[in-house]
C-alpha cells in the first residue's frame, strides 16, 4: 500500500512542479500574462499544450513506479487530476475562458490512460 501511495504521489508532485514551473517561466519571458492580469485564449492554449505533455509523463511515472497494476495507478492519478481540475474550474469560472478548466477536467482521464498505456506498451 505504501509503494502505491508513493507512486501516485510521485506522479502528482512531478505534474505540480512542471506545470507551475512552466507557468512561471512563460510568465517571466512574457509568453503568458502575469498572475492577476487578464488571461488570453492564446496563453491558455499554450498552457494546455505543455500541461498535456507533463500530465501524460506524470501518469507514466506513476505507472512505472507502481508495485502492481500500473494502469490502475495511472488512472487513480487521473481521477485525482479530475477532482483538482474541478476545484480549479470553480475558482476560475468567473474569469471567462470556460473552455480551459472544462478541458482540464475532461482530459484528465484520457491523459492518465495514455501515460499508463505508454508504460505498459514499453514494458511488454
Amino acid at each position: 500500500m505504501k509503494r502505491s501511495i508513493l507512486a501516485v504521489l510521485a506522479g502528482l508532485i512531478f505534474i505540480f512542479i512542471t506545470h507551475n514551473g512552466m507557468d512561471a517561466l512563460f510568465e517571466s519571458i512574457g509568453w503568458m500574462p502575469k498572475r492577476g492580469e487578464p488571461l488570453t485564449d492564446e496563453g491558455l492554449l499554450l498552457a494546455s499544450s505543455y500541461r498535456a505533455i507533463f500530465s501524460i509523463l506524470g501518469c507514466y511515472i506513476t505507472a512505472r513506479l507502481a508495485p502492481a497494476n500500473p494502469m490502475r495507478h495511472a488512472l487513480i492519478l487521473g481521477g485525482i487530476g479530475m477532482v483538482l481540475s474541478s476545484l480549479g474550474a470553480m475558482a476560475m469560472w468567473d474569469l471567462g475562458h470556460v473552455w480551459y478548466p472544462l478541458s482540464l477536467i475532461v482530459l484528465s482521464l484520457p491523459y492518465a490512460w495514455l501515460g499508463g498505456y505508454l508504460y505498459m506498451r514499453k514494458r511488454t
